[in-house]
């Protein structure tokens, strides 16, 4: 058998395919013969800059925490999988002690062990590898959903969440700001949920035809600032905004175009973002937070592998395990890409 390979950051724009083994899975565990990797946004924050938010590259770290694979080998006492299942794999393990998770917060956990995450020293390795052995509790059965969209689950259980964040969207008037993949993503969600309307904005026309094919009515590039001009006229015409950016132009925007005691739900991350706090005083707007996921995991499979969602339009390309420079600086380019996979069986 070839040895396992696994994708390693060493520094900035020093990514190495290594050599690395998976063990034999213990009890309550499997092993996994991985098949497809997004390459998220915060791997791309680790690949540029050396750091995803406050998490510091501070030693070799494989990257990778959206994925999927099939069962290769069970360990003792696994049951409800079988050998030959593909599955999405749950990048997220909280510690279930915390104040947090006691509370019901698990997705708050102060002890998260999070795949492909410099949180934490020694950091969390990931899950950009040809095999690996996790426990089997994290291993979630895709029947139907092929390899590609089994690794799409990650991404849209952040969404699913930050749709249960916000008020009701049956029959809601919604924006969504910033159309990368979790914004495109978002327009699923809030068409799924059943919002009235969709709008999508972002820079860039790639994305925006992308946003168009996962649900939006409309998708307005907004580097024309004027486009967004009629939505923010007599305070406002958005129920809901989903601000999928990061951008203080993004934020800005929602906080115009949302109605007064209307919601905005921030999921995009970039650092500080000045806000506009005087108008969302005026206008009684509710300025939520959404941060990953946890219950959202297990329905976001669902959704895909019964249809409910589809997230194809959200794939640009997939490229083998030992192009993943090529495959990294496609997906950093947001005039050509939205969501770019490694293919880890390569």
């Amino acid at each position: 058998m070839p040895a396992d390979r696994v994708l390693r950051i060493h520094a900035v724009h020093d990514l190495r395919v290594e050599e690395a083994d998976a063990p034999d899975p213990g009890p309550g565990e499997v092993r996994v013969a991985m098949e497809r990797g997004g390459i998220c946004g915060s791997d791309l924050h680790y690949f540029h800059r050396g750091q995803a938010g406050a998490s510091v590259l501070r030693a070799p770290m494989v990257l990778g925490h959206e994925a999927s694979g099939r069962i290769e080998a069970l360990g003792e006492g696994v049951a409800g999988l079988a050998v030959g299942d593909r599955v999405a794999l749950d990048p997220s393990v909280p510690c279930g002690a915390c104040r947090w998770c006691v509370r019901g917060l698990p997705n708050q956990c102060l002890r998260m062990k999070f795949l492909g995450s410099a949180m934490f020293h020694p950091h969390e390795d990931g899950a950009f590898r040809t095999r690996m052995t996790l426990a089997a509790s994290r291993c979630v059965p895709m029947a139907v959903a092929s390899a590609e969209e089994a690794a799409c689950v990650e991404p849209l259980a952040v969404c699913l969440h930050a749709a249960r964040r916000a008020p009701s969207l049956v029959g809601a008037r919604v924006l969504v700001t910033g159309a990368g993949p979790i914004g495109a993503l978002a327009c699923a969600v809030a068409r799924a949920a059943g919002a009235a309307e969709v709008v999508a904005t972002d820079v860039a026309a790639a994305p925006l035809a992308v946003a168009s094919a996962m649900g939006a009515d409309l998708a307005l590039d907004v580097s024309d600032p004027a486009a967004l001009s009629p939505y923010g006229r007599d305070k406002g015409t958005f129920d809901v905004a989903f601000e999928c950016s990061g951008a203080a132009a993004g934020l800005a925007s929602a906080v115009r175009c949302v109605v007064p005691t209307g919601t905005i739900v921030q999921v995009g991350t970039a650092g500080e973002l000045p806000v506009g706090i005087g108008s969302i005083v005026a206008k009684e707007i509710a300025l939520l937070g959404s941060f990953r996921f946890f219950e959202e995991f297990a329905l976001a499979a669902r959704m895909i592998d019964c249809g409910r969602i589809d997230v194809t339009p959200i794939l640009t390309a997939t490229m083998p395990l030992a192009d993943a420079d090529a495959a990294f600086a496609l997906a950093g380019d947001r005039s050509r890409a939205v969501k770019v996979q490694l293919a880890l069986d390569s």
